[in-house]
């Protein structure tokens, strides 16, 4: 689970004092009787009921800031394993509600669940948000009035999202359909036609039906050493069913992971998006990778390839360094003349549920104008 934009304090708090449990004298269920370490496989596998997580916002985007989150789980981890006796694990369901703010004035609030039914063949995910977004439009593909390098903007609204899915047989695939509603109301800092954005490429409802297809064989859904996750989503936007505007949004990845060496997991990423038809400006495709903040480079399409390497030192600490490449062209640059942006960084990981294979830490990214750090808890790429 890649969590660039949050990330539980109380995970990063327990990260930190790693290595100590023995002189802080922890209680049991935060011992690991293997090793002695700080772990939380108990705690997480016994778990059930509210659970409040705080949250830190490290995206460059929007500043630093932080919020609280409270979560509700159907049932313990270790319940579910015990109720399939054998068969497929149904996870627990999980509902939470968050509200967060950061130091740019972005702030907002949510609520969402993730439901699992019939031994997992069918899966369910639904969220409500409403918020208010500062964010910096550099153009698309960095077309901006004479004398600009940037535009302010902010989007105060509400969305909706729901998808559900269906796992074919007893594969690894699932198939499914999902929803998401937009009701956007946008705030440019200067005249439209000097950001070069048509009235309806502001966009202010949306309403978008698509489809998904899933593959997912991963060993471990929150650090993954082997297995691939990829997806085909494709939504689609028109008057009929509620939206303001017609147009079509794609996105087609994959994440693959591999173990060479008992120490050593070696992954790649590659992930290509496009949109066409009368889409409002933010929901163009933008190059997502650590070092580049987001909405940073826009434009009809984009494509990204990452590679990751991750070295266990022990059986706690993971050593971790990463690179990559993206484009971003449709709109005036074709993709032979679109520039290529690169990224490069390293991090460290704390295996903070051994049992459950979660990894906790930083990673610091250098993309091509700034350095930033991002709190991940789990895999990186979502």
């Amino acid at each position: 689970m890649r969590c660039r934009r949050s990330s539980s304090a109380a995970l990063l708090a327990a990260w930190t004092l790693a290595g100590t449990a023995h002189a802080l004298s922890l209680p049991d269920r935060f011992v690991d009787p293997e090793d002695g370490n700080l772990d939380a496989s108990q705690y997480l596998l016994d778990h059930r009921g509210a659970l409040p997580v705080p949250i830190i916002i490290t995206e460059p985007a929007v500043g630093y800031g932080g919020g609280l989150a409270l979560a509700w789980f159907s049932e313990s981890i270790r319940e579910a394993a015990e109720a399939a006796k054998g068969g497929r694990i149904t996870p627990p369901n999980i509902y939470a509600g968050a509200a967060f703010g950061t130091e740019n004035g972005t702030k907002g609030a949510f609520a969402g669940a993730r439901m699992a039914f019939d031994e997992d063949r069918w899966r369910y995910r639904a969220a409500a948000l409403a918020t208010s977004v500062n964010l910096d439009f550099y153009g698309i593909g960095g077309d901006l009035a004479q004398g600009l390098s940037k535009v302010g903007y902010n989007l105060k609204g509400a969305g909706v999202f729901q998808e559900l899915t269906r796992r074919i047989g007893e594969s690894d695939h699932f198939v499914g359909l999902r929803y998401l509603y937009l009701d956007i109301a946008t705030r440019l800092s200067v005249d439209a036609q000097d950001a070069n954005l048509t009235p309806r490429e502001l966009g202010s409802r949306s309403s978008e039906l698509g489809a998904r297809w899933v593959y997912d064989s991963r060993d471990n859904i929150f650090t993954t050493t082997r297995g691939i996750e990829a997806a085909v989503d494709a939504m689609f936007s028109d008057p009929a069913i509620g939206s303001d505007n017609t147009f079509r949004t794609y996105r087609a990845h994959a994440f693959a992971y591999g173990k060479p060496a008992e120490s050593f997991v070696l992954a790649g990423r590659v992930d290509g998006r496009t949109a066409r038809g009368d889409v409002p400006f933010y929901q163009l495709p933008f190059i997502d990778m650590r070092g580049i903040p987001a909405a940073r480079y826009q434009d009809e399409s984009t494509g990204v390839i990452e590679v990751e390497g991750r070295y266990y030192a022990t059986p706690r600490w993971i050593v971790v360094g990463f690179a990559g490449a993206g484009r971003a062209w449709g709109r005036d640059t074709s993709f032979g003349d679109a520039g290529t942006k690169t990224t490069r960084g390293v991090g460290i990981r704390y295996m903070l549920a051994r049992r459950l294979g979660l990894a906790v830490g930083i990673d610091v990214a250098r993309g091509p104008e700034k350095t930033a750090f991002y709190l991940q808890v789990g895999n990186a790429w979502r």
